[in-house]
Protein backbone atom coordinates (compact mmCIF):
# COMPACT_ATOMS: atom_id res chain seq x y z
CA UNK A 1 0.00 0.00 0.00
CA UNK A 2 1.38 3.45 -1.08
CA UNK A 3 0.93 5.74 2.21
CA UNK A 4 0.73 9.62 1.70
CA UNK A 5 3.18 11.76 2.61
CA UNK A 6 2.31 15.51 3.57
CA UNK A 7 4.78 18.40 3.35
CA UNK A 8 6.25 19.04 6.95
CA UNK A 9 4.60 15.77 7.85
CA UNK A 10 6.63 14.39 11.00
CA UNK A 11 8.45 11.04 10.06
CA UNK A 12 7.72 8.42 12.43
CA UNK A 13 9.09 8.53 15.47
CA UNK A 14 10.68 12.26 14.91
CA UNK A 15 10.21 13.46 19.23
CA UNK A 16 9.21 16.77 20.16
CA UNK A 17 10.94 17.42 23.17
CA UNK A 18 10.57 20.52 25.78
CA UNK A 19 12.88 21.44 28.29
CA UNK A 20 12.13 20.54 32.29
CA UNK A 21 11.41 24.07 32.92
CA UNK A 22 9.27 24.70 30.08
CA UNK A 23 6.85 21.94 31.26
CA UNK A 24 6.82 23.44 34.59
CA UNK A 25 5.27 25.96 32.89
CA UNK A 26 2.58 23.97 30.89
CA UNK A 27 -0.64 23.31 31.13
CA UNK A 28 -1.93 20.18 29.01
CA UNK A 29 -5.67 19.64 30.06
CA UNK A 30 -7.57 22.02 31.65
CA UNK A 31 -10.76 20.24 33.86
CA UNK A 32 -13.59 22.38 34.88
CA UNK A 33 -14.73 20.91 38.06
CA UNK A 34 -17.80 19.16 38.19
CA UNK A 35 -19.22 21.37 40.28
CA UNK A 36 -18.99 24.19 38.28
CA UNK A 37 -21.01 22.39 35.30
CA UNK A 38 -23.19 24.95 34.12
CA UNK A 39 -26.98 24.75 35.71
CA UNK A 40 -27.98 26.92 32.37
CA UNK A 41 -27.97 26.91 28.50
CA UNK A 42 -27.47 30.12 27.24
CA UNK A 43 -30.09 31.28 24.38
CA UNK A 44 -28.89 34.01 22.30
CA UNK A 45 -32.21 35.11 20.46
CA UNK A 46 -32.48 37.95 22.33
CA UNK A 47 -29.26 39.46 22.51
CA UNK A 48 -29.05 39.31 18.54
CA UNK A 49 -28.70 42.93 17.21
CA UNK A 50 -31.86 42.22 14.52
CA UNK A 51 -34.79 39.46 15.60
CA UNK A 52 -34.48 36.29 13.98
CA UNK A 53 -36.74 35.34 10.76
CA UNK A 54 -39.57 33.44 11.68
CA UNK A 55 -40.02 29.84 10.29
CA UNK A 56 -42.94 29.48 7.89
CA UNK A 57 -45.55 27.01 7.85
CA UNK A 58 -45.04 24.57 4.92
CA UNK A 59 -48.35 24.50 2.83
CA UNK A 60 -49.14 28.44 4.24
CA UNK A 61 -46.16 30.28 3.60
CA UNK A 62 -47.36 31.65 6.79
CA UNK A 63 -45.09 32.33 10.11
CA UNK A 64 -45.72 29.50 11.98
CA UNK A 65 -47.75 28.89 15.24
CA UNK A 66 -46.40 27.04 17.92
CA UNK A 67 -49.23 24.38 18.34
CA UNK A 68 -48.77 23.70 14.18
CA UNK A 69 -45.16 22.14 15.60
CA UNK A 70 -47.10 19.62 18.12
CA UNK A 71 -47.25 16.87 16.01
CA UNK A 72 -43.94 16.14 15.79
CA UNK A 73 -42.08 17.84 18.75
CA UNK A 74 -42.88 18.08 22.92
CA UNK A 75 -43.92 21.32 24.05
CA UNK A 76 -40.95 21.68 26.07
CA UNK A 77 -39.10 22.00 22.62
CA UNK A 78 -41.52 24.17 21.00
CA UNK A 79 -41.44 26.75 23.84
CA UNK A 80 -37.45 26.61 23.47
CA UNK A 81 -37.36 27.32 19.98
CA UNK A 82 -38.61 30.53 20.58
CA UNK A 83 -37.91 31.17 24.00
CA UNK A 84 -37.49 35.36 24.91
CA UNK A 85 -35.53 34.67 28.00
CA UNK A 86 -31.63 34.81 27.91
CA UNK A 87 -31.13 31.70 30.04
CA UNK A 88 -32.55 28.45 30.57
CA UNK A 89 -32.50 26.09 33.33
CA UNK A 90 -30.60 22.26 32.73
CA UNK A 91 -33.70 20.26 34.57
CA UNK A 92 -31.78 17.89 37.29
CA UNK A 93 -32.22 14.58 35.39
CA UNK A 94 -30.68 16.19 32.28
CA UNK A 95 -27.31 17.37 34.48
CA UNK A 96 -26.98 13.53 36.14
CA UNK A 97 -26.54 12.06 32.75
CA UNK A 98 -24.52 14.85 31.12
CA UNK A 99 -22.13 14.07 34.58
CA UNK A 100 -21.33 10.58 32.60
CA UNK A 101 -18.82 13.00 30.40
CA UNK A 102 -19.19 16.29 31.15
CA UNK A 103 -17.67 18.91 31.80
CA UNK A 104 -14.94 17.93 28.85
CA UNK A 105 -11.45 18.94 28.75
CA UNK A 106 -10.01 22.05 27.21
CA UNK A 107 -6.69 20.79 25.73
CA UNK A 108 -3.23 23.13 25.18
CA UNK A 109 -2.15 21.27 21.92
CA UNK A 110 1.59 22.18 22.83
CA UNK A 111 2.84 19.51 20.60
CA UNK A 112 0.52 20.64 17.32
CA UNK A 113 2.28 24.08 18.26
CA UNK A 114 5.77 23.07 18.46
CA UNK A 115 5.39 21.31 14.68
CA UNK A 116 3.92 24.07 13.46
CA UNK A 117 6.81 26.10 14.61
CA UNK A 118 3.80 28.75 15.75
CA UNK A 119 3.98 31.47 18.76
CA UNK A 120 0.42 31.14 18.60
CA UNK A 121 -1.60 29.01 21.31
CA UNK A 122 -3.49 26.46 20.19
CA UNK A 123 -6.66 24.86 22.49
CA UNK A 124 -9.06 22.40 21.34
CA UNK A 125 -12.67 21.54 23.05
CA UNK A 126 -12.42 17.63 23.56
CA UNK A 127 -16.24 16.28 22.97
CA UNK A 128 -14.79 13.20 22.07
CA UNK A 129 -14.96 12.06 25.28
CA UNK A 130 -18.57 11.48 25.24
CA UNK A 131 -20.04 7.91 25.12
CA UNK A 132 -21.14 8.03 21.52
CA UNK A 133 -17.61 9.89 20.91
CA UNK A 134 -18.92 13.12 19.89
CA UNK A 135 -20.65 16.65 20.39
CA UNK A 136 -24.05 15.04 19.80
CA UNK A 137 -24.97 13.81 23.29
CA UNK A 138 -25.35 17.88 24.37
CA UNK A 139 -28.45 17.59 22.21
CA UNK A 140 -29.79 14.01 22.29
CA UNK A 141 -30.05 13.94 26.48
CA UNK A 142 -32.68 16.96 26.95
CA UNK A 143 -34.41 15.94 23.42
CA UNK A 144 -34.81 12.32 24.73
CA UNK A 145 -35.86 13.84 28.33
CA UNK A 146 -38.18 16.06 27.14
CA UNK A 147 -39.68 13.81 25.22
CA UNK A 148 -40.28 11.48 28.41
CA UNK A 149 -41.42 13.70 30.65
CA UNK A 150 -44.18 14.36 27.85
CA UNK A 151 -45.18 10.50 27.85
CA UNK A 152 -43.56 9.80 24.47
CA UNK A 153 -42.66 6.03 23.59
CA UNK A 154 -40.68 6.40 20.36
CA UNK A 155 -38.39 8.80 18.74
CA UNK A 156 -37.41 9.00 14.86
CA UNK A 157 -34.57 10.81 13.73
CA UNK A 158 -31.93 11.28 10.99
CA UNK A 159 -28.14 10.88 10.47
CA UNK A 160 -25.86 11.62 8.33
CA UNK A 161 -22.06 10.35 9.71
CA UNK A 162 -23.97 8.60 12.13
CA UNK A 163 -22.63 10.80 15.19
CA UNK A 164 -26.31 12.20 15.66
CA UNK A 165 -27.90 8.21 15.49
CA UNK A 166 -25.65 7.21 18.02
CA UNK A 167 -25.94 10.14 20.64
CA UNK A 168 -29.64 9.51 20.04
CA UNK A 169 -29.87 5.85 20.48
CA UNK A 170 -27.84 6.69 24.03
CA UNK A 171 -29.69 8.74 25.05
CA UNK A 172 -32.92 7.17 24.37
CA UNK A 173 -31.47 4.17 26.72
CA UNK A 174 -31.01 5.98 29.12
CA UNK A 175 -34.71 7.26 29.11
CA UNK A 176 -36.31 4.02 28.26
CA UNK A 177 -37.52 5.43 25.10
CA UNK A 178 -37.41 3.51 21.59
CA UNK A 179 -35.41 5.02 18.73
CA UNK A 180 -35.48 4.46 14.81
CA UNK A 181 -32.81 6.26 12.69
CA UNK A 182 -32.86 6.95 8.98
CA UNK A 183 -29.44 6.84 8.00
CA UNK A 184 -28.07 8.65 4.47
CA UNK A 185 -27.13 5.54 2.77
CA UNK A 186 -23.54 6.29 1.55
CA UNK A 187 -22.96 6.77 5.16
CA UNK A 188 -24.39 3.79 5.88
CA UNK A 189 -22.41 1.66 3.78
CA UNK A 190 -19.31 3.55 4.12
CA UNK A 191 -19.41 3.52 8.21
CA UNK A 192 -20.97 -0.20 9.06
CA UNK A 193 -19.43 0.07 12.68
CA UNK A 194 -21.99 3.25 12.97
CA UNK A 195 -24.67 1.15 12.47
CA UNK A 196 -23.58 -1.58 14.72
CA UNK A 197 -23.01 0.59 18.14
CA UNK A 198 -26.78 2.66 17.15
CA UNK A 199 -28.08 -1.16 17.44
CA UNK A 200 -26.11 -2.34 20.35
CA UNK A 201 -27.94 0.84 22.03
CA UNK A 202 -31.01 -0.71 21.60
CA UNK A 203 -32.08 1.28 18.61
CA UNK A 204 -32.90 0.26 14.90
CA UNK A 205 -31.35 1.67 11.97
CA UNK A 206 -32.29 1.90 8.14
CA UNK A 207 -30.55 3.13 5.17
CA UNK A 208 -32.39 6.24 3.93
CA UNK A 209 -33.60 6.24 1.40
CA UNK A 210 -35.72 3.16 2.48
CA UNK A 211 -38.53 0.99 1.80
CA UNK A 212 -40.07 1.82 5.07
CA UNK A 213 -41.51 4.91 3.96
CA UNK A 214 -43.68 6.08 1.28
CA UNK A 215 -41.35 9.19 0.14
CA UNK A 216 -38.36 6.13 0.43
CA UNK A 217 -39.90 3.60 -1.63
CA UNK A 218 -40.59 7.04 -4.40
CA UNK A 219 -36.98 7.67 -4.46
CA UNK A 220 -35.91 4.10 -5.01
CA UNK A 221 -38.71 3.33 -7.60
CA UNK A 222 -36.91 6.16 -9.90
CA UNK A 223 -33.17 5.57 -8.51
CA UNK A 224 -32.43 2.24 -6.96
CA UNK A 225 -29.13 3.19 -6.27
CA UNK A 226 -29.91 6.35 -4.38
CA UNK A 227 -27.35 7.70 -1.97
CA UNK A 228 -29.38 9.59 -0.05
CA UNK A 229 -28.55 12.94 1.64
CA UNK A 230 -29.60 14.68 5.02
CA UNK A 231 -32.58 16.30 3.32
CA UNK A 232 -33.93 12.54 1.96
CA UNK A 233 -33.35 11.08 5.91
CA UNK A 234 -35.16 14.06 7.62
CA UNK A 235 -38.12 13.56 5.22
CA UNK A 236 -37.89 9.61 5.90
CA UNK A 237 -38.31 10.46 9.48
CA UNK A 238 -40.90 13.25 9.43
CA UNK A 239 -42.98 11.09 7.51
CA UNK A 240 -42.46 7.93 10.25
CA UNK A 241 -43.06 9.96 12.95
CA UNK A 242 -46.26 11.21 11.73
CA UNK A 243 -47.76 8.70 11.02
CA UNK A 244 -47.85 7.42 15.13
CA UNK A 245 -49.42 8.53 17.78
CA UNK A 246 -46.90 7.32 20.16
CA UNK A 247 -43.75 8.54 18.31
CA UNK A 248 -42.42 12.43 17.90
CA UNK A 249 -39.22 13.42 15.76
CA UNK A 250 -35.82 14.36 16.78
CA UNK A 251 -33.44 16.84 15.19
CA UNK A 252 -29.84 16.77 15.59
CA UNK A 253 -28.69 20.22 14.42
CA UNK A 254 -30.16 23.52 12.47
CA UNK A 255 -32.66 24.64 14.78
CA UNK A 256 -32.92 26.91 17.93
CA UNK A 257 -33.48 24.99 20.24
CA UNK A 258 -30.45 22.05 19.92
CA UNK A 259 -28.22 24.66 19.25
CA UNK A 260 -29.56 26.31 22.78
CA UNK A 261 -28.50 22.60 24.20
CA UNK A 262 -24.97 22.95 22.19
CA UNK A 263 -23.71 26.13 24.33
CA UNK A 264 -22.92 23.88 27.18
CA UNK A 265 -19.56 23.64 25.41
CA UNK A 266 -19.09 27.36 25.21
CA UNK A 267 -20.12 28.00 28.56
CA UNK A 268 -17.75 25.38 29.90
CA UNK A 269 -14.97 26.72 27.45
CA UNK A 270 -15.42 30.56 28.91
CA UNK A 271 -14.52 29.05 32.20
CA UNK A 272 -11.88 27.04 31.45
CA UNK A 273 -10.13 29.93 29.56
CA UNK A 274 -10.74 32.01 32.58
CA UNK A 275 -9.18 29.74 34.66
CA UNK A 276 -5.46 29.92 32.98
CA UNK A 277 -5.97 33.66 32.27
CA UNK A 278 -6.52 33.57 28.86
CA UNK A 279 -9.19 35.21 26.22
CA UNK A 280 -10.33 33.88 23.01
CA UNK A 281 -8.80 35.76 19.50
CA UNK A 282 -10.33 33.25 16.95
CA UNK A 283 -13.09 30.24 17.36
CA UNK A 284 -13.64 27.54 15.03
CA UNK A 285 -15.57 24.79 14.35
CA UNK A 286 -16.67 22.80 11.45
CA UNK A 287 -20.13 23.41 10.15
CA UNK A 288 -23.04 21.10 8.86
CA UNK A 289 -26.21 21.76 9.84
CA UNK A 290 -23.91 24.07 12.58
CA UNK A 291 -24.79 23.22 15.93
CA UNK A 292 -21.25 22.40 17.33
CA UNK A 293 -20.16 25.72 15.81
CA UNK A 294 -23.01 27.29 17.39
CA UNK A 295 -22.87 25.83 20.71
CA UNK A 296 -18.90 26.46 21.07
CA UNK A 297 -19.29 30.56 19.63
CA UNK A 298 -22.65 31.55 20.81
CA UNK A 299 -21.93 32.05 24.52
CA UNK A 300 -19.16 34.51 23.32
CA UNK A 301 -21.29 36.23 20.81
CA UNK A 302 -22.06 39.64 23.63
CA UNK A 303 -18.79 39.90 24.07
CA UNK A 304 -18.01 40.33 20.19
CA UNK A 305 -21.35 42.67 20.05
CA UNK A 306 -19.71 44.36 23.13
CA UNK A 307 -16.34 45.35 21.53
CA UNK A 308 -13.95 41.62 22.18
CA UNK A 309 -11.78 41.55 19.52
CA UNK A 310 -12.82 37.63 18.87
CA UNK A 311 -13.68 35.82 15.35
CA UNK A 312 -15.82 33.64 14.75
CA UNK A 313 -14.70 30.82 12.36
CA UNK A 314 -16.85 28.24 10.10
CA UNK A 315 -15.17 25.61 8.37
CA UNK A 316 -17.06 23.53 5.68
CA UNK A 317 -16.24 21.58 3.05
CA UNK A 318 -16.33 22.66 -0.65
CA UNK A 319 -17.98 20.17 -1.81
CA UNK A 320 -21.41 21.11 0.52
CA UNK A 321 -20.43 25.07 0.32
CA UNK A 322 -23.53 26.09 2.07
CA UNK A 323 -22.03 29.68 4.22
CA UNK A 324 -19.65 30.30 1.68
CA UNK A 325 -21.72 29.73 -1.81
CA UNK A 326 -24.93 29.35 -0.47
CA UNK A 327 -28.27 31.59 -0.88
CA UNK A 328 -29.68 33.27 2.49
CA UNK A 329 -33.13 32.71 1.44
CA UNK A 330 -36.51 30.32 3.07
CA UNK A 331 -35.99 27.32 1.79
CA UNK A 332 -37.31 23.87 3.59
CA UNK A 333 -35.32 21.55 5.67
CA UNK A 334 -35.86 18.29 3.58
CA UNK A 335 -36.52 17.04 0.13
CA UNK A 336 -39.97 15.85 0.75
CA UNK A 337 -40.96 19.21 1.83
CA UNK A 338 -42.67 18.67 5.44
CA UNK A 339 -40.67 20.55 7.60
CA UNK A 340 -41.19 24.43 8.34
CA UNK A 341 -39.11 26.80 5.89
CA UNK A 342 -36.33 28.16 7.59
CA UNK A 343 -34.69 31.70 6.22
CA UNK A 344 -31.28 30.39 6.06
CA UNK A 345 -28.03 29.88 3.81
CA UNK A 346 -28.92 26.71 1.74
CA UNK A 347 -27.78 25.25 -1.36
CA UNK A 348 -31.89 23.88 -2.38
CA UNK A 349 -33.80 21.47 -0.73
CA UNK A 350 -32.96 19.15 -3.29
CA UNK A 351 -29.24 18.98 -3.38
CA UNK A 352 -27.84 15.77 -3.55
CA UNK A 353 -23.76 16.54 -2.14
CA UNK A 354 -21.24 14.27 -3.38
CA UNK A 355 -20.44 10.98 -0.91
CA UNK A 356 -17.47 13.16 0.59
CA UNK A 357 -16.47 10.79 3.95
CA UNK A 358 -17.47 13.99 6.00
CA UNK A 359 -21.21 12.62 6.11
CA UNK A 360 -22.17 14.64 9.09
CA UNK A 361 -21.52 18.08 7.04
CA UNK A 362 -23.35 16.66 4.24
CA UNK A 363 -26.65 19.03 4.36
CA UNK A 364 -28.17 21.27 2.20
CA UNK A 365 -29.08 24.32 4.73
CA UNK A 366 -27.25 25.61 7.53
CA UNK A 367 -28.89 26.60 11.38
CA UNK A 368 -30.90 30.01 10.80
CA UNK A 369 -29.49 31.54 13.84
CA UNK A 370 -25.36 30.88 12.23
CA UNK A 371 -27.08 31.84 8.56
CA UNK A 372 -28.15 35.31 10.45
CA UNK A 373 -24.89 35.98 12.41
CA UNK A 374 -23.12 35.40 9.00
CA UNK A 375 -24.99 37.91 7.21
CA UNK A 376 -24.58 40.31 9.80
CA UNK A 377 -20.57 39.94 9.31
CA UNK A 378 -20.27 38.36 12.77
CA UNK A 379 -19.71 34.81 11.64
CA UNK A 380 -17.23 34.37 8.84
CA UNK A 381 -17.04 31.29 6.80
CA UNK A 382 -14.22 28.83 4.73
CA UNK A 383 -14.30 25.84 2.61
CA UNK A 384 -11.39 22.98 2.33
CA UNK A 385 -11.22 20.22 0.11
CA UNK A 386 -11.16 16.69 1.79
CA UNK A 387 -7.67 15.60 0.96
CA UNK A 388 -6.14 18.98 2.74
CA UNK A 389 -8.14 17.88 5.40
CA UNK A 390 -6.95 14.54 6.11
CA UNK A 391 -3.77 16.18 5.77
CA UNK A 392 -4.46 18.36 8.90
CA UNK A 393 -5.98 15.42 10.64
CA UNK A 394 -2.73 13.31 9.97
CA UNK A 395 -0.57 16.08 11.07
CA UNK A 396 -2.66 16.31 14.40
CA UNK A 397 -2.88 12.81 14.65
CA UNK A 398 1.42 12.59 14.26
CA UNK A 399 1.80 15.33 16.87
CA UNK A 400 -1.24 15.18 19.37
CA UNK A 401 -1.83 11.43 19.06
CA UNK A 402 -5.36 11.35 18.52
CA UNK A 403 -7.69 10.35 15.48
CA UNK A 404 -10.24 13.09 14.34
CA UNK A 405 -13.38 12.42 12.81
CA UNK A 406 -13.37 13.92 9.20
CA UNK A 407 -15.81 16.82 10.07
CA UNK A 408 -13.64 17.72 13.03
CA UNK A 409 -10.43 17.64 10.41
CA UNK A 410 -12.27 20.91 8.67
CA UNK A 411 -11.37 22.50 11.65
CA UNK A 412 -8.19 21.34 12.72
CA UNK A 413 -7.10 22.67 9.14
CA UNK A 414 -8.40 25.75 9.78
CA UNK A 415 -6.67 26.06 13.29
CA UNK A 416 -3.64 25.03 11.52
CA UNK A 417 -3.54 27.43 9.03
CA UNK A 418 -5.09 30.53 11.38
CA UNK A 419 -1.70 29.53 13.79
CA UNK A 420 0.38 29.97 11.06
CA UNK A 421 -0.63 33.43 10.17
CA UNK A 422 -1.33 34.76 13.59
CA UNK A 423 0.49 37.02 15.97
CA UNK A 424 2.78 35.42 18.54
CA UNK A 425 0.52 34.87 21.43
CA UNK A 426 -2.49 35.12 19.85
CA UNK A 427 -5.33 32.17 21.09
CA UNK A 428 -6.66 29.90 18.96
CA UNK A 429 -9.65 27.93 20.28
CA UNK A 430 -11.58 25.08 17.83
CA UNK A 431 -13.85 22.30 18.72
CA UNK A 432 -12.96 18.81 18.62
CA UNK A 433 -16.29 17.16 17.80
CA UNK A 434 -15.84 14.10 17.42
CA UNK A 435 -13.39 11.18 17.50
CA UNK A 436 -12.36 9.03 14.13
CA UNK A 437 -12.46 5.22 15.55
CA UNK A 438 -15.08 4.44 13.19
CA UNK A 439 -13.83 6.42 10.39
CA UNK A 440 -10.84 4.01 9.38
CA UNK A 441 -11.80 3.06 5.99
CA UNK A 442 -12.11 7.23 5.07
CA UNK A 443 -8.35 7.31 6.65
CA UNK A 444 -8.01 3.67 4.62
CA UNK A 445 -8.66 5.62 1.34
CA UNK A 446 -6.83 8.45 2.39
CA UNK A 447 -3.67 6.57 2.79
CA UNK A 448 -4.29 4.72 -0.12
CA UNK A 449 -4.07 7.58 -2.00
CA UNK A 450 -8.14 7.03 -3.43
CA UNK A 451 -9.69 10.16 -1.82
CA UNK A 452 -11.36 12.61 -4.81
CA UNK A 453 -11.47 16.61 -4.03
CA UNK A 454 -15.41 17.42 -4.63
CA UNK A 455 -16.46 20.65 -5.34
CA UNK A 456 -20.02 21.80 -6.59
CA UNK A 457 -20.16 23.70 -9.83
CA UNK A 458 -22.09 27.09 -10.58
CA UNK A 459 -24.41 25.20 -12.65
CA UNK A 460 -25.14 22.21 -9.89
CA UNK A 461 -25.69 25.35 -7.49
CA UNK A 462 -28.22 27.13 -9.91
CA UNK A 463 -30.14 24.04 -10.37
CA UNK A 464 -30.20 23.09 -7.15
CA UNK A 465 -31.55 26.94 -6.28
CA UNK A 466 -34.93 26.44 -8.84
CA UNK A 467 -36.30 24.27 -5.98
CA UNK A 468 -36.90 27.31 -3.00
CA UNK A 469 -39.88 28.61 -3.33
CA UNK A 470 -40.61 32.07 -3.23
CA UNK A 471 -42.31 33.14 -0.14
CA UNK A 472 -42.55 37.41 -0.35
CA UNK A 473 -40.38 37.39 2.65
Amino acid sequence: MQMRRIEGELSAGTPIYFNEKDQELMDYRIILPEKDLPKQWYNVLPDLPEPLPPPLHPETLKPIQPHELAPIFPDALIEQEASPHEWIDIPAPVSEVYRLFRPTPLVRAHRLEAALGTKAKIYYKDESVSPAGSHKPNTAIPQAYFNKAEGVRRIATETGAGQWGTALAFACQMYGIQCTVYMVRCSYEQKPYRGILIRAYGAEVFPSPSERTSFGRHLLASDPQCSGSLGVAISEAIEDAASREDTKYALGSVLNHVVLHQTIMGLETQKQLQMVGEKADMLIGCVGGGSNFAGLVLPFVPDKLAGQAVRFLAVEPHACPTLTRGHYRYDYGDVARLTPLLKMHTLGHNFFPPPIHAGGLRYHGEAPILSHLARLGIVEAKAYYQTEVFEAARLFLNTEGFLPAPETSHAIKAAIDAAREAEPGSVIVFLYSGHGFLDLGAYEHYLRGELKDEEYTDEQLQTSMQSCPEVGF
